[in-house]
């Protein structure tokens, strides 16, 4: 059976890339509950807007394949923060359906972990960069 890789790529850059860049878009301008977030656990307030690079620029880099796996990378590094600040009594729970409580953040970090290794493929905007 032939096989498209780049293809699948394609797949995991726009599953990843379009559903997080959702989550975003519904956050412009409305970091105030994230601030507070952060104020409560004695971070400064001004990482807050770290979620727009998470949840905005780096999905739309993927989305388009240009900076692929360092996308990619700061990605994962908002979803790893978002997971230890937000859902770190959730990491070994199971929901009522008997599923990982925090599954579609497992998702979003395993798909953006595929990307950082593989890159985004050929059908990217960028491909000759080693951070495509």
């Amino acid at each position: 059976m032939k096989t498209n890789t780049n293809l699948g790529l394609v797949l995991i850059r726009f599953s990843v890339g379009a559903l997080m860049l959702l989550h975003g878009i519904a956050k412009i301008g409305n970091t105030s509950f994230i601030e507070e977030m952060l104020a409560d656990k004695g971070l400064p307030v001004v990482l807050a807007y770290g979620v727009y690079i998470t949840e905005i620029v780096a999905p739309l880099l993927i989305l388009i394949g240009f900076r692929t796996r360092l996308a990619a990378g700061a990605y994962v590094f908002g979803i790893l923060f978002i997971i230890f600040l937000v859902h770190s009594q959730e990491v070994f729970t199971l929901n009522k359906n008997g599923g990982w409580a925090i599954e579609l953040l497992g998702l979003y970090l395993f798909g953006a972990l595929a990307l950082f290794f593989t890159g985004g493929g050929k059908y990217s905007v960028s491909t000759s960069n080693a951070w495509d």
